[in-house]
Protein backbone atom coordinates (compact mmCIF):
# COMPACT_ATOMS: atom_id res chain seq x y z
CA UNK A 1 0.00 0.00 0.00
CA UNK A 2 1.42 3.53 -0.77
CA UNK A 3 1.15 5.66 2.28
CA UNK A 4 1.38 9.64 2.14
CA UNK A 5 4.96 9.36 3.46
CA UNK A 6 5.99 7.83 0.56
CA UNK A 7 4.04 10.08 -2.05
CA UNK A 8 5.84 13.22 -4.28
CA UNK A 9 4.62 16.55 -3.47
CA UNK A 10 3.23 16.43 -7.01
CA UNK A 11 1.75 13.34 -6.42
CA UNK A 12 0.63 14.25 -3.08
CA UNK A 13 -1.31 17.17 -4.09
CA UNK A 14 -2.83 15.47 -7.00
CA UNK A 15 -4.20 12.54 -4.59
CA UNK A 16 -5.55 15.65 -2.56
CA UNK A 17 -7.36 16.88 -5.10
CA UNK A 18 -8.93 13.70 -6.56
CA UNK A 19 -9.72 12.80 -2.45
CA UNK A 20 -10.43 15.82 -0.51
CA UNK A 21 -11.34 18.38 -2.88
CA UNK A 22 -14.86 16.68 -3.74
CA UNK A 23 -15.42 17.45 -0.27
CA UNK A 24 -15.09 20.69 -0.09
CA UNK A 25 -18.98 22.16 -0.24
CA UNK A 26 -19.95 19.56 2.47
CA UNK A 27 -16.81 21.22 4.58
CA UNK A 28 -18.21 24.50 4.03
CA UNK A 29 -21.92 23.44 4.83
CA UNK A 30 -20.49 22.52 8.03
CA UNK A 31 -18.45 25.39 8.41
CA UNK A 32 -21.23 27.59 8.19
CA UNK A 33 -23.69 26.06 10.73
CA UNK A 34 -20.99 25.89 12.80
CA UNK A 35 -19.67 29.39 12.69
CA UNK A 36 -23.33 30.56 11.59
CA UNK A 37 -21.45 33.19 9.76
CA UNK A 38 -21.06 33.42 6.03
CA UNK A 39 -17.24 35.14 6.14
CA UNK A 40 -16.42 33.02 9.05
CA UNK A 41 -17.58 29.97 7.49
CA UNK A 42 -14.77 30.45 4.31
CA UNK A 43 -12.13 31.23 6.30
CA UNK A 44 -12.96 28.17 8.91
CA UNK A 45 -13.34 25.86 5.07
CA UNK A 46 -10.04 27.54 4.18
CA UNK A 47 -8.14 27.05 7.23
CA UNK A 48 -9.32 23.71 7.03
CA UNK A 49 -8.68 22.72 3.69
CA UNK A 50 -4.75 23.96 4.15
CA UNK A 51 -4.42 22.24 7.35
CA UNK A 52 -5.48 19.47 5.22
CA UNK A 53 -3.53 19.64 2.85
CA UNK A 54 -0.48 20.46 4.63
CA UNK A 55 -1.07 16.98 6.84
CA UNK A 56 -2.04 14.85 3.90
CA UNK A 57 1.26 12.76 4.32
CA UNK A 58 -0.37 11.43 7.41
CA UNK A 59 -3.94 10.25 5.71
CA UNK A 60 -3.90 6.82 5.14
CA UNK A 61 -5.37 6.38 2.07
CA UNK A 62 -8.58 3.82 1.51
CA UNK A 63 -10.00 5.43 5.09
CA UNK A 64 -12.75 7.85 5.50
CA UNK A 65 -11.53 10.97 4.02
CA UNK A 66 -14.77 12.77 4.44
CA UNK A 67 -14.35 11.98 8.83
CA UNK A 68 -10.57 12.84 8.38
CA UNK A 69 -11.49 16.53 6.90
CA UNK A 70 -14.65 16.98 9.81
CA UNK A 71 -12.17 15.90 12.24
CA UNK A 72 -10.13 18.80 11.17
CA UNK A 73 -12.43 21.37 10.47
CA UNK A 74 -13.99 20.70 14.07
CA UNK A 75 -10.79 20.70 15.82
CA UNK A 76 -10.01 24.11 13.72
CA UNK A 77 -13.22 25.42 14.84
CA UNK A 78 -12.96 24.92 18.94
CA UNK A 79 -9.10 26.09 18.54
CA UNK A 80 -10.00 29.33 16.74
CA UNK A 81 -13.34 30.38 16.34
CA UNK A 82 -15.59 28.76 19.40
CA UNK A 83 -13.71 30.98 21.79
CA UNK A 84 -14.60 33.89 19.78
CA UNK A 85 -19.06 33.12 20.00
CA UNK A 86 -19.17 31.41 23.11
CA UNK A 87 -23.08 31.05 23.14
CA UNK A 88 -24.99 29.94 26.97
CA UNK A 89 -26.20 26.61 27.56
CA UNK A 90 -29.46 25.41 26.98
CA UNK A 91 -30.76 24.60 30.11
CA UNK A 92 -31.77 20.32 30.13
CA UNK A 93 -35.01 20.34 31.26
CA UNK A 94 -35.63 23.19 28.28
CA UNK A 95 -34.44 20.20 25.92
CA UNK A 96 -36.32 17.43 27.16
CA UNK A 97 -39.78 18.72 26.81
CA UNK A 98 -42.27 15.84 27.07
CA UNK A 99 -44.09 17.61 23.87
CA UNK A 100 -42.92 16.22 20.23
CA UNK A 101 -43.34 16.74 16.73
CA UNK A 102 -41.81 13.47 16.15
CA UNK A 103 -44.59 11.76 17.08
CA UNK A 104 -46.81 13.96 14.76
CA UNK A 105 -44.64 12.81 11.93
CA UNK A 106 -43.12 9.47 13.23
CA UNK A 107 -45.09 7.14 11.21
CA UNK A 108 -43.92 8.95 7.58
CA UNK A 109 -40.15 10.21 9.34
CA UNK A 110 -38.78 7.63 11.77
CA UNK A 111 -35.64 8.64 11.70
CA UNK A 112 -35.19 12.23 11.24
CA UNK A 113 -35.49 12.70 7.48
CA UNK A 114 -38.71 14.94 7.70
CA UNK A 115 -35.97 18.23 8.54
CA UNK A 116 -34.42 17.24 5.22
CA UNK A 117 -37.89 18.39 3.23
CA UNK A 118 -38.48 21.46 4.94
CA UNK A 119 -35.22 22.82 4.95
CA UNK A 120 -34.83 26.70 4.03
CA UNK A 121 -34.38 29.95 6.13
CA UNK A 122 -36.54 29.42 8.74
CA UNK A 123 -35.08 25.68 9.86
CA UNK A 124 -31.47 26.98 9.02
CA UNK A 125 -32.14 29.52 11.53
CA UNK A 126 -33.95 27.31 13.90
CA UNK A 127 -30.60 24.97 13.65
CA UNK A 128 -28.22 27.87 14.59
CA UNK A 129 -29.78 28.78 17.33
CA UNK A 130 -29.21 24.88 18.77
CA UNK A 131 -26.00 24.88 21.57
CA UNK A 132 -22.84 23.80 19.60
CA UNK A 133 -22.82 20.18 20.68
CA UNK A 134 -26.66 19.48 18.92
CA UNK A 135 -26.04 21.67 16.20
CA UNK A 136 -22.86 20.06 15.34
CA UNK A 137 -24.28 16.85 16.09
CA UNK A 138 -27.11 17.38 14.08
CA UNK A 139 -25.24 19.09 11.41
CA UNK A 140 -23.42 15.89 10.62
CA UNK A 141 -26.17 13.42 10.68
CA UNK A 142 -29.42 15.02 9.55
CA UNK A 143 -27.52 17.36 6.78
CA UNK A 144 -24.21 15.70 6.11
CA UNK A 145 -25.72 12.07 6.18
CA UNK A 146 -22.99 10.73 8.87
CA UNK A 147 -23.50 7.18 10.38
CA UNK A 148 -23.14 7.38 14.17
CA UNK A 149 -20.10 5.81 14.48
CA UNK A 150 -18.71 8.45 11.97
CA UNK A 151 -19.71 11.42 14.28
CA UNK A 152 -18.48 10.01 17.07
CA UNK A 153 -14.98 9.46 15.80
CA UNK A 154 -15.07 13.25 14.60
CA UNK A 155 -16.20 14.37 17.61
CA UNK A 156 -14.61 11.84 20.26
CA UNK A 157 -17.70 11.22 21.67
CA UNK A 158 -19.12 7.73 22.57
CA UNK A 159 -22.03 6.54 20.11
CA UNK A 160 -24.51 6.78 23.27
CA UNK A 161 -23.30 10.58 23.27
CA UNK A 162 -24.18 11.12 19.71
CA UNK A 163 -27.28 9.56 19.73
CA UNK A 164 -28.44 11.40 22.99
CA UNK A 165 -27.04 14.32 21.27
CA UNK A 166 -29.31 14.14 18.03
CA UNK A 167 -32.65 13.25 19.87
CA UNK A 168 -32.08 16.54 21.94
CA UNK A 169 -31.32 18.53 19.29
CA UNK A 170 -34.26 17.07 16.83
CA UNK A 171 -36.58 17.81 19.66
CA UNK A 172 -35.78 21.06 20.41
CA UNK A 173 -36.01 22.02 16.40
CA UNK A 174 -39.18 20.32 16.83
CA UNK A 175 -40.57 22.24 19.89
CA UNK A 176 -39.20 25.35 18.05
CA UNK A 177 -40.22 24.83 14.14
CA UNK A 178 -44.09 23.34 15.26
CA UNK A 179 -46.14 26.27 14.46
CA UNK A 180 -43.59 26.85 11.24
CA UNK A 181 -44.46 23.14 10.25
CA UNK A 182 -48.13 23.70 10.78
CA UNK A 183 -48.10 27.31 8.96
CA UNK A 184 -46.89 25.38 6.18
CA UNK A 185 -48.67 22.24 5.64
CA UNK A 186 -46.39 19.50 6.89
CA UNK A 187 -48.18 18.30 9.58
CA UNK A 188 -51.60 18.89 11.18
CA UNK A 189 -52.33 21.41 14.63
CA UNK A 190 -52.58 18.25 17.64
CA UNK A 191 -55.66 19.23 18.90
CA UNK A 192 -55.94 19.37 22.49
Amino acid sequence: MVTGLSLTAEDRRHAFEVEALPHLDSIHRVALRLTRDATDAEDLTQDTMLKAFRSFHLYRPGSNIRAWLFTILRHTFFTQYRRRQRRPDVDDAEMVDDFSLYRAVQEVDPEGRFFEQIVDDTVLRAIDDLPDEFRETLVLSDVEGLRYDEIAEITAAPVGTVKSRLFRARKALQRRLYDYAVEMGYIKRKVE
